[in-house]
């Protein structure tokens, strides 16, 4: 950011009185311009004991798989977002349920937040950030083509609690850090 959004004058880095962090500060009209994390909401779409998965047709990671999910909107719930996102990227209608997975994405400036889903029919289709939607059971995910650490770990959370009957009862929700040198 180099310019205020409100007076349009050029603006200055540095700690503002009573905080503790360097921000955008102008000097002309006063406003401290801060910069925080955007929430990526998703869903993990369940069906028939299958997860459903779009290829990715954006980048970053194009032509990988992921689960659906994006930018949460303002004025929407992330139960709500995930819904969406999960409409919008593989067309399938979902019960959006419990919060799943929350990963912090520090050096992405990122949080995501994965939803249980229950699809109401194995119908979907591709949307326009998707080149291709599928249904997979565990032993048929392309573990070597999944786009983000944060589905990784989220699927591989997600077979575990099932195969260990948690996701018939209460179950924690599953939350960690993503550390910069994660790769896929």
């Amino acid at each position: 950011m180099k310019y205020c959004p409100n007076c349009a004058s050029l603006l200055t880095i540095k700690i503002p009185d009573d905080d503790s962090r360097e921000r955008h500060v102008c000097e002309s009209c006063g406003s401290i311009h801060y910069q925080n994390p955007r929430n990526v909401v998703g869903s993990i779409p369940i069906y028939d004991n299958q997860v459903l998965l779009c290829r990715r047709a954006i980048e970053p990671r194009h032509g990988y798989w992921t689960l659906p999910a994006g930018f949460m909107e303002l004025g929407e719930s992330t139960s709500d977002g995930a819904a969406r996102e999960t409409l919008e990227e593989a067309g399938a209608h979902v019960d959006i349920g419990p919060l799943y997975s929350l990963l912090n994405v520090p050096h992405a400036e990122q949080v995501h937040l994965f939803y249980l889903a229950k699809m109401h029919s194995p119908e979907f289709s591709a949307g326009q950030e998707s080149l291709e939607v599928a249904l997979f059971d565990e032993a048929s995910i392309p573990w070597d083509e999944l786009a983000f650490p944060t589905v990784k770990q989220t699927l591989e959370w997600f077979f575990a609690d099932r195969a260990a009957g948690i996701l018939d009862g209460e179950f924690p929700v599953r939350s960690r850090d993503v550390l910069p040198s994660e790769k896929i």
